[in-house]
């Protein structure tokens, strides 16, 4: 008998402890977060550039100085001869980063903050605009990354993305 009360006295301490242990409440977890403004930077260029002056800017944007009249010429004949706009875009802008007299920056690997200054003055050069965080943060980390980006091959794919086609 005594051993019958025993155990039901351990069964039902195990009982009350197990009910109280088990009903806890969820505490709630609050985060500080601050609100951002996200907006496209490109949503409010929507005039695409005529092939005169695309090709003009694009020699302006990589030699600093204005194309010649017959270079224009010769380049716009090119340009309208061919079918597919987006491969001799690519090529233009291809065939002047190879000309030996270019007058891009230097890519400067000594710290983030240089790298951050070579990919805000070019945004703002091509552009016209600064990186958003976003663009900053993905174009220095492939910078350090690789070790093999150039200059040249930034301002490439800067120059032949979608939104240099417009002002």
């Amino acid at each position: 008998m005594k051993r019958v009360n025993i155990f039901h006295l351990l069964l039902s301490v195990l009982i009350v402890s197990l009910t109280f242990s088990s009903c806890k409440k969820d505490k709630k977890a609050i985060y500080g977060i601050n609100d951002v403004n996200i907006e496209q930077n490109s949503a409010n260029k929507d005039h695409l550039k005529s092939t005169t002056e695309f090709i003009s800017i694009a020699y302006s944007d990589i030699f600093g100085t204005v194309i010649t009249t017959d270079k224009l010429s010769d380049l716009s004949t090119m340009y309208m001869a061919f079918g597919d706009k987006k491969l001799i875009e690519e090529m233009v802008i291809k065939n002047f980063l190879n000309e030996p007299t270019i007058q891009i920056p230097t890519l400067d690997r000594t710290s983030e903050s240089t790298i951050q200054n070579f990919v805000t003055d070019g945004y703002k050069k091509l552009f016209n605009r600064t990186p958003d965080e976003y663009e900053l943060w993905f174009v220095t980390d492939m910078i350090q990354k690789d070790s093999e980006l150039t200059s040249e091959l930034i301002y490439f794919s800067l120059m032949t993305a979608n939104e240099y086609r417009y002002y």
